[in-house]
């Protein structure tokens, strides 16, 4: 949502009918700002909606409801439908326009005073008055379609807020000062499509939420004595999105299956609930970048993959050329998948990832090279004595030293910002105000981490962990929390940390996979008992299978809807 007259927003609505229109009335949280919104419901196929100019007081608001009902009083008058939080969006299909709304919300989590909410209830309203609704409305493929639609879990890893741009890093909404619109155009908002008719028409975003799909938990921890916030988001990509056998490799747009964008934001605890100082870094998982695919069997559970010849590496190359538009230079790929195998199938793809990436680096300047590193991380987690996850924090220890992270102070002002400054700036929330805010970067990250493995999934969410690990304990370090950048294995707080992406793995791994993650090297690192690890990772392979040969069909048939 864009910021209203005086930095208000619009985020508790109240939905009323009469037989001719809807009329959604939206104030702020303070209830000093009123508007409306009407929706034609006479109107059997096109989406018509008119927005109120006038900003209200709330007996205003009242009165202009109360004349309404009198004018309509022959029809019905005015009745309240329900009371919601946004709207997600309006669809087609093959009759009348749908409106979807929230009913419910609930609170997960707060960044510089501005709220995160997930979708506790959502619903779908047919916009025409039965009266003028057409036949279609109800027929066979329509109600296929909703019924699609509805399979589609809005109260599981949706996420929004209504004044921050949780799309975005903290680092680009720092850099990059546009909202409304431009916002909704990336490619982690799940409703882009769905908002575009209404944001197009009104030329704003008021009435609308941005929701984002993937992964957001925040808990407050403790160091040395002294208490800071955790944040982990996972950020889920709508292109080329689709289910694990569904959605592999690159598609011709240089876009990949399973684009995830995960970042790690570390601020003290404050009274206020402001910090001082903030620091963030980001990830990146997505499927390996090469034209290939699995078909689904219901009698393989390992299905055959089939590599497609791609001329010049063209896909790869814009897949690429993407990443660094979205972090810079370096580009650091971690590669997990298997060197050799008895009957290549995993191998195949590392060989020709390796071919791919030296020959997009021969037409690269040497500062732009993609620096590719390769772990066998089945190989090593079976060898006797190694520790994986000590090796892959020397690893994450090296490519922070390349790419750094994000390290702002905070200012407060009650004077407006200079825009030709050069400082980055930020809206802060106090008590329902937004005041001026400066955050001078100290440290900006370049560049990201790439990690793959064959399903972006299980090996490649111990490697995320690793590299936030010796990311977090450069995140305290540079927050003054503690003496030393590095946290050890067996330190409490590695504990903690393992927790946070432990739960992201595990949903991400639902979403793509169809089932939980395999973490048998977090179990390992715990000392759990080697049986019950065996017998839980046999079950999670079984439902995986289950999922991704009978229900995934239905299930991408939902994501294109």
């Amino acid at each position: 949502m864009e910021a209203m007259r005086g930095g208000k927003f619009l985020q508790k609505f109240r939905l009323y009918e009469t037989r001719s229109k809807f009329y959604l009335v939206g104030r702020d949280k303070s209830r000093t700002l009123w508007r409306v919104l009407k929706i034609d419901r006479l109107e059997s196929t096109d989406l018509g909606i008119q927005e109120d100019p006038t900003s209200y007081t709330e007996n205003e608001c009242q009165e202009l409801l109360w004349r309404i009902h009198e004018g309509n009083r022959l029809t019905g008058g005015l009745k309240f439908v329900t009371k919601c939080y946004g709207i997600i969006g309006f669809m087609k299909f093959l009759g009348p326009y749908y409106m979807v709304i929230i009913t419910r919300r609930r609170k997960v989590g707060t960044i510089c005073g501005h709220d995160i909410y997930s979708i506790g209830k959502s619903e779908m309203i047919a916009i025409p008055c039965p009266i003028v609704c057409p036949n279609v409305a109800n027929s066979r493929d329509e109600n296929r379609y909703k019924r699609l639609l509805c399979s589609v879990d809005l109260t599981k890893d949706f996420f929004f807020s209504y004044s921050y741009n949780i799309m975005r890093s903290l680092q680009k909404n720092i850099n990059d000062k546009n909202t409304g619109h431009v916002v909704y155009e990336t490619m982690f908002v799940w409703n882009e499509f769905l908002t575009r008719a209404m944001r197009n028409h009104l030329k704003n975003t008021d009435w609308t939420v941005a929701l984002v799909h993937g992964f957001f938990k925040q808990s407050k921890l403790s160091v040395s004595g002294k208490d800071f916030w955790l944040t982990l988001i996972a950020r889920r990509s709508r292109h080329f999105a689709g289910t694990r056998f569904m959605k592999r490799g690159v598609n011709e747009k240089g876009r990949v299956a399973n684009d995830v964008e995960t970042e790690q934001i570390v601020f003290e605890d404050t009274p206020d609930d402001i910090p001082s100082q903030i620091t963030s870094v980001v990830q990146h998982r997505g499927s390996i970048p090469l034209v290939w695919f699995q078909e689904t069997s219901r009698l393989n559970i390992r299905p055959e993959i089939t590599l497609k010849s791609d001329v010049d590496y063209k896909a790869t190359r814009l897949h690429f050329e993407n990443l660094v538009l979205r972090y810079g230079n370096p580009i650091v790929i971690l590669n997990l998948i298997k060197t050799r195998e008895k009957k290549p199938r995993e191998s195949l793809l590392r060989a020709e990832f390796a071919k791919a990436i030296h020959y997009i680096n021969k037409g690269l300047p040497d500062d732009k090279r993609l620096k590719f590193l390769h772990m066998d991380l089945s190989k090593l987690s079976r060898r006797k004595g190694t520790n994986v996850l000590g090796l892959l924090n020397k690893v994450a220890s090296d490519v922070l030293e390349l790419t750094d992270l994000l390290h702002c102070e905070i200012t407060i002002s009650s004077k407006p910002l200079d825009a030709s400054s050069g400082q980055g700036s930020c809206d802060i929330k106090i008590n329902d105000d937004f005041c001026a805010a400066t955050m001078v970067p100290l440290l900006l990250q370049k560049g990201v981490l790439r990690t793959n493995c064959i399903d972006c999934l299980d090996r490649t969410n111990v490697a995320q962990f690793a590299y936030g690990l010796a990311a977090l304990g450069r995140q305290l370090h540079v927050l003054k929390l503690t003496e030393e950048p590095k946290i050890d294995l067996h330190d409490p707080l590695a504990d903690d940390l393992m927790d946070f992406y432990e739960r992201m793995g595990d949903t991400l791994a639902i979403q793509y996979g169809g089932s939980a993650a395999h973490n048998k090297i977090f179990c390992e690192q715990r000392g759990q008992w080697k049986a019950a690890t065996q017998s839980q990772e046999f079950l999670r392979t079984l439902q995986r299978y289950y999922n991704n040969a009978y229900t995934d069909p239905e299930k991408q048939d939902a994501i294109n809807v």
